[in-house]
This record gives structure tokens, C-alpha cells and sequence, in this order.
């Protein structure tokens, strides 16, 4: 079967991960910023705690701080999750280590804080928060050093294809994958956009918005070996389109309720 041209400059330009490298990522439920809810805030030690006594998987946001160290945390400023305001670049680790989550005994954690915690018993996806305006290198490098010596399955994602590249080039050995959410991009320019990210970051799965699928983009290049993880599945219907369209949910709320009961 003849292949078309951009078939082809996929295989050539990003290539299809090795199976067995990958294999891992399929068939688990990773609790979107852990498993999250009263008494435990998103990407919080309780949270992660939670995911790792339920057999859960974890997904979860890093950021940059001041002082160059990987902070996990979503949202760009702390308003939101604390009493405390500003952006979170801002701060030193040591500063955000002693911030406390709302209604919470918790406070910031490190990434090098939740490896200790997680300890290799639950796979692990970490999600990149690069900022358009700043190099990405720093960051990556920060993250790649924190898991030195880390022996769990771990990955790493980001919208960003800057960060799939560093990966791709200074750390091959680490999974990478390249975060896409359709709807922000459409028409025949969000496809050129897409298929340029791909290319650019040379992901070895994809992690796609659960409301794009069904998803041509995704289906070509699952068909071709990469996984496709899907977020943020938060309810039993969405539960099922996942399970049709993809190859593990990244889920929260009913979404992650419903993964649980029915396995």
C-alpha cells in the first residue's frame, strides 16, 4: 500500500516509539492531578497519596520556580489553590515548599518530594508547564535530574514541542509525549499546526482532549504505535469514549469513579 506524503514524512520525522518501550502507558487510569476531592486538593501529597493506596496512576503539572527547581503545581499564580497571591515563578522552592493548599494541612510540593512519595508504585506522567516567553531547557533539565535514579515508569508531556525535542535530544531514554487539544486550533491551519508539532517534538504518545475524540489525527497516528491518553475524562460517558477511542484515561470526579468500578 503506497503511503502519502505526509504518512511518510511521519515515520521519517517522527518515528513510531519501539512497543515495549511504551507498553506501560496503555491500560491504566491516571488520576488527573491525583485522586483529588474533599480533604485533598489537586496535586497535593494527600492527593498522590490517594492515588497510589487506590492502583491508580498519576498525572500531574510541574512549573519552573525563581530559583531554577521544579515546583508541582498548575495554575501559573497561586489565588486559586492558596491564600497567598502572585505568580509562582516568583517564588523559591523553599518559599513554595511552605505555602499551604486551601483547606488543606498540605502544602507545595517539590517533584523531587513526589518521586520520594510515589516510589516507583504507580506509573507516572508529568506534565510540563513551559511558558512560550522562556526557554524551556532549564526546566527540562531540572526534571530529567529529579528523576536520575528513579526506577517506577515515568513519562513526560507538554503541550509545548520544544519540550518533546529537548527530551527527544539530551534525555531519549525518558517517554515523552506532546499534549493537543483540537478545538483551540481549527481548520486546515490547526492541522499544519498539529502535524508541525509532531514532527517537531517527536512524542512517543500523544495526550489528547477526550472532547476531540473520535479524532482522525489521534487514530492516524495511534494505527501507526503511538498511545493515545485522553483527558480530562470526568464522567462514565466520557469513560466511554475513552475506552473506544484511546488507550488509557487521564480522569477525575465520575470519570475516575466509574474507571475504578469498572477496570
Amino acid at each position: 500500500m503506497r503511503l502519502s506524503r505526509s504518512a511518510l514524512l511521519d515515520r521519517l520525522l517522527a518515528p513510531a516509539p519501539d512497543a515495549a518501550r511504551v507498553a506501560w502507558l496503555r491500560g491504566v487510569a491516571y488520576a488527573h492531578r491525583g485522586l483529588h476531592g474533599p480533604g485533598a486538593v489537586e496535586n497535593s501529597p494527600t492527593a498522590f497519596a490517594r492515588a497510589v493506596a487506590a492502583g491508580l496512576g498519576i498525572e500531574c503539572d510541574v512549573q519552573e520556580t525563581a530559583d531554577g527547581e521544579a515546583a508541582v503545581f498548575h495554575d501559573l499564580t497561586l489565588e486559586r489553590l492558596t491564600g497567598e497571591a502572585g505568580a509562582v515563578a516568583d517564588r523559591t522552592l523553599v518559599d513554595l515548599r511552605q505555602v499551604a493548599l486551601t483547606g488543606s494541612a498540605d502544602t507545595i510540593p517539590a517533584l523531587r518530594d513526589l518521586l520520594a512519595l510515589v516510589g516507583g508504585r504507580t506509573p507516572l506522567l508529568v506534565e510540563i508547564k513551559a511558558r512560550a516567553d522562556r526557554s524551556v531547557a532549564a526546566l527540562c533539565r531540572t526534571v530529567q535530574r529529579a528523576f536520575e535514579g528513579y526506577a517506577g515508569d515515568h513519562a513526560v508531556m507538554s503541550f509545548d514541542p520544544r519540550v518533546g525535542r529537548w527530551f527527544a535530544h539530551h534525555a531519549p531514554e525518558t517517554v515523552r509525549g506532546l499534549v493537543v487539544a483540537e478545538a483551540d486550533s481549527p481548520g486546515w491551519r490547526g492541522r499544519w499546526r498539529r502535524r508541525r508539532a509532531v514532527w517537531h517534538a517527536r512524542p512517543d504518545f500523544l495526550a489528547c482532549d477526550v472532547r476531540d475524540l473520535p479524532s482522525r489525527f489521534a487514530a492516524c497516528h495511534r494505527a501507526r504505535g503511538l498511545p493515545v491518553l485522553t483527558w480530562t475524562v470526568s464522567d462514565a460517558a466520557l469513560l466511554t469514549r475513552a475506552r473506544e477511542h484511546a488507550d488509557a484515561p487521564i480522569a477525575e470526579g465520575e470519570g475516575l469513579a466509574s474507571a475504578l468500578a469498572s477496570p
